[in-house]
């Protein structure tokens, strides 16, 4: 019996310590992976260049003369139309950061027709008298130089819409003006008299709108909308008892595609990996 008891309290004691290894045994640990870090650089930031065409519409604001003679006053023309024209730009600019860039254009617009007239005593001269009608005939061109400022509002897709603003100056350029004055009556008209053209420059100022579409990381296609009013100046001088003249200004609408190359590179995106950790051994 006693054999017996002493038997059975052996294998307890067995089965107890082989339980209690089991428990004292560490668990493995998991290898932790770290996932891999990844750095997108900022918008690229620099130098560009620039180029634009376009199409201009123009409203002309009016333009008055010198009347010589007994009246010796200032007439406003009756009518004063400015053709619409085209226009080329090129230019150079700074793109400060993801949100703001500046620069410095010069644009051309090319030559645009003047049709004016002027009724009554403004129009009577020479073997016209009376109620007169006259045509008077110019062409004007223009180059513009201004400093601008850009706000990018986020970039959507390939897209980055934008607003703007300008300041700066217009060089106008008329070429001489012929004037023709007719009686209503039709009983008959003056000889064309040619005023000289004058240029000036004139303070001007702009507003812009549109969107840019990256074609590639250093070419954006540029398409917009830019406003610019040009102040009045002188048009014309003295000829025949008549001017000289001026133009009031005139406002530009300018629907305008171009295109700006970046230049310094293309913005990378940088990817780090933590080093793994050797997996625990256990002996």
């Amino acid at each position: 019996m006693r054999r017996t008891l002493f038997g059975a309290f052996a294998v307890m004691l067995a089965a107890g310590a082989s339980h209690a290894a089991d428990v004292a045994q560490p668990a493995m640990d998991p290898v932790l992976m770290s996932a891999p870090e990844v750095t997108v650089q900022e918008a690229a930031t620099g130098w560009y260049l620039r180029g634009d065409a376009g199409y201009a519409f123009k409203d002309m604001k009016g333009a008055k003369f010198y009347q010589g003679g007994s009246s010796a006053s200032t007439t406003d023309f009756s009518s004063a139309h400015l053709k619409d024209s085209f226009l080329l730009g090129a230019g150079v600019g700074y793109q400060i950061n993801s949100a703001l860039r500046t620069d410095l254009t010069f644009d051309y617009l090319s030559r645009s027709k003047f049709e004016g007239s002027t009724h009554g005593s403004g129009a009577a001269f020479g073997a016209c008298v009376g109620n007169c009608t006259s045509s008077d005939i110019s062409h004007m061109r223009a180059y513009s130089l201004l400093a601008n400022a850009y706000v990018d509002l986020g970039t959507f897709g390939y897209v980055t819409p934008y607003v703007g603003g300008g300041l700066g100056g217009t060089y106008v350029k008329w070429d001489k003006l012929k004037n023709t004055s007719c009686a209503d009556n039709g009983s008959g008209c003056d000889s064309t008299v040619e005023h000289g053209g004058k240029g000036s420059w004139r303070f001007t100022y702009a507003l812009m709108a549109g969107a840019t579409v990256d074609v590639t990381c250093n070419l954006k296609a540029d398409i917009g909308y830019r406003y610019r009013h040009v102040e009045g100046g002188d048009m014309f001088g003295f000829a025949s008892n008549g001017g000289p003249g001026s133009d009031k200004g005139f406002d530009v609408h300018e629907a305008r595609v171009g295109a700006r190359y970046l230049f310094g590179g293309c913005p990378q995106a940088s990817v780090t990996y933590d080093e793994p950790q050797p997996p625990l051994v256990y002996k």
